[in-house]
């Protein structure tokens, strides 16, 4: 399989260089994208010194509009499988064969990291995200009937039939909820597997206190909205 591993990135210069010789430094042969979202930093030069390619937005676009430059990327190249890894190291990338497997098997067309099906251990987010988390879980599955036990992880990987999908139409803000409600609407196999993440090393989220009821209205507000629309909106499904 040609895998493509997406890496959003905005000021992560203190990060990314890891993230990208860790990825680099699997048994796999992947190729690693940095989409650099109009940094202020030295992000770019960063990324491609460790060994990745890298897309330069003009400005910053937001999370949602680099990783769907990434599966435009990935579906202009041909890729069979495009794995999201944020940039900020809080993703352990030695799960990414648990990723893959199921590619491999052709058991799905989504497959989510999920850092709550590991027993123990590992960076969970504070109390107050966890309480957003179970609401959303909630709203999902009741939507959906899709029994996401972590809708905001942003550790996962796609298939060709959703790489066409999101590299026409991707959510724009705090995309990783909305994007499932998308997959399940379209009838796409999504499947989680446990991994375990780990508390960012440098830098700051950008999901603060104060954008935190911001994003739990705006979330809801859109995944109640593509309950309503059109599926021929999201592109060709094949």
């Amino acid at each position: 399989m040609k895998i493509l591993v997406i890496i959003p990135a905005y000021n992560e210069a203190g990060n990314i260089e890891r993230v990208v010789r860790e990825v680099l430094a699997l048994p796999y042969q992947v190729v690693v994208l940095v989409v650099n979202d109009g940094s202020s930093d030295n992000t770019a030069e960063r990324a491609l010194g460790a060994g990745a390619r890298v897309v330069t937005l003009p400005f910053n676009l937001g999370i949602g509009g680099a990783v769907q430059t990434g599966y435009r990327y990935a579906l202009d190249h041909d890729f069979d499988v495009a794995v999201q890894v944020d940039g900020d190291g809080q993703h352990d990338v030695s799960f990414l064969s648990a990723l893959i497997e199921p590619f491999k098997a052709r058991e799905a067309d989504m497959v989510i990291g999920s850092r709550f099906l590991m027993p123990e251990g590992g960076f969970r987010s504070s109390f107050t995200r966890r309480i957003g988390i179970s609401f959303l879980r909630v709203l999902i599955r009741a939507l959906t009937n899709f029994p996401t036990s972590d809708p905001t992880a942003g550790f996962r990987a796609c298939g060709r039939r959703l790489i066409n999908v999101y590299a026409g139409y991707y959510p724009v803000d705090f995309p990783e909820p909305e994007a499932i409600v998308v997959a399940c609407r379209l009838g796409a196999r999504v499947k989680e597997v446990p991994v375990t993440m780990r508390a960012r090393l440098s830098g700051k989220s950008s999901i603060g206190k104060l954008k935190s009821p911001y994003y739990m209205i705006k979330v809801t507000a859109a995944i109640l909205l593509h309950m309503i629309k059109d599926r021929k909106v999201y592109g060709l499904w094949k």
